[in-house]
């Protein structure tokens, strides 16, 4: 049997698993050592190793070789959201190393109230300016329309504008130096800390978009619709010497303890996410949970997944209490889904049917396994609930 109804066991007999963490080999870029272990868990034993002492000069190196360069008055960018990491960027920026950082906002326009709250409070308690730009909430609709049959999920403007913008808004404030938060090396096939993937103006192409501007356009979505999701030229990117950073590069990066150090500091919140039992990942957005929904539906695996690997390597669980987590969260049909279909116009059977031709193309699952996935996790959810309110 292709889908294993075992609740201990992973969901799919045709995917390999890592032996470690439990991440499966439909996993972009998803390589093995000889002993079956994947590239993030090895990754997570290389930064075990790593002098991170030596990397923070390093680090302070760069910032002080960019402070007070700019024109504007401004040692760097930070592109924040309001979720944890950027707010932690700003943390270490501001109260440790004593930067003047501009921040930047590219709006998803699916801000949560929690979102929303956090975002504002990021600004106010680390006394940062701000740009924030927000695309048309048609112009929204029409790209997420277009995303789910270009890269099978809902989020290319995201994916496109969180790359975008913030180079844009380097180019008009003269600021060379752009500071991110996490390293691809972190828990991504992409990267581990021998090879890192260095940010550059194609970064999130390469990640996330896979599709530039020009590419995305379609009728109804021209070049000059996708202006905001363009990026700058080569000769502009030169002129102000452009430059972009990791922090998790430079310092050992532990979500969850600088999630509880914010929270329990300063006051940032955390609110119940779609798709995953953890409360402050993409706790910004209404939407993540139709991104790891997509993911599944293509690939066997969503943040569920992604998330009780990290747990998984840090001991804080076993593979078989890992293996109980996804199937209550990966393979559940979000409640947001039928606000996408409301904006997109697609109906339930068109939805399906597209991420059906995504997941074809492939070829990691079929469809019937998918199904059978869906349909076990409904009659657990149900369940679960009739346990909840006895009659």
């Amino acid at each position: 049997m292709a889908y294993n109804p075992d609740p201990s066991r992973p969901m799919f007999s045709r995917l390999t698993y890592c032996t470690r963490c439990g991440m499966p080999s439909s996993e972009p870029l998803a390589t093995y050592d000889e002993l079956g272990v994947c590239v993030t868990c090895r990754a997570s034993e290389q930064k075990m190793h790593i002098d991170w002492t030596r990397k923070e000069r390093e680090l302070r190196a760069i910032l002080e070789r960019f402070k007070g360069q700019s024109a504007s008055g401004y040692d760097c960018l930070v592109p924040i959201s309001g979720g944890k990491d950027s707010a932690f960027q700003l943390h270490i920026l501001t109260k440790v190393h004593g930067l003047k950082p501009l921040a930047c906002t590219f709006s998803h326009n699916w801000w949560s109230e929690t979102g929303w709250r956090n975002l504002w409070w990021t600004i106010e308690t680390f006394n940062v300016d701000h740009v924030l730009f927000t695309p048309a909430r048609g112009l929204v609709n029409r790209c997420a329309k277009h995303s789910l049959k270009m890269i099978g999920d809902s989020c290319w403007h995201c994916h496109a504008g969180v790359g975008s913008y913030p180079i844009q808004v380097a180019v008009q404030y003269k600021i060379p130096l752009i500071v991110y938060g996490e390293s691809a090396a972190e828990k991504s096939a992409t990267a581990d800390y021998e090879n890192i993937l260095q940010y550059d103006e194609s970064y999130f192409t390469k990640v996330s978009a896979f599709y530039t501007a020009q590419e995305f356009a379609t009728e109804g979505l021209s070049e000059r619709d996708l202006a905001p999701f363009k990026i700058p030229g080569k000769a502009e990117l030169d002129a102000v010497g452009f430059y972009g950073i990791h922090l998790g590069n430079f310092m050992f990066w532990d979500e969850e303890r600088q999630m509880e150090f914010l929270r329990d500091h300063y006051g940032w919140q955390e609110d119940t996410v779609g798709g995953t039992y953890k409360c402050y990942k993409s706790v910004e957005c209404r939407m993540p949970g139709m991104h790891d929904f997509t993911k599944f539906l293509k690939r066997g695996y969503g943040r569920g997944t992604d998330h009780v690997a990290q747990d998984v390597r840090a001991g804080l669980m076993t593979l078989e209490e890992a293996n109980r987590l996804i199937r209550e969260n990966d393979p559940v049909e979000p409640e947001i889904l039928d606000y996408y279909l409301s904006i997109t116009g697609y109906s339930r059977e068109e939805f399906y049917a597209i991420m059906d031709g995504h997941r074809e193309k492939l070829g990691f699952l079929s469809r019937e396994e998918i199904a059978e996935a869906l349909a076990d996790a409904a009659r657990r959810k149900a369940e679960r609930l009739k346990i909840a309110r006895p009659a």
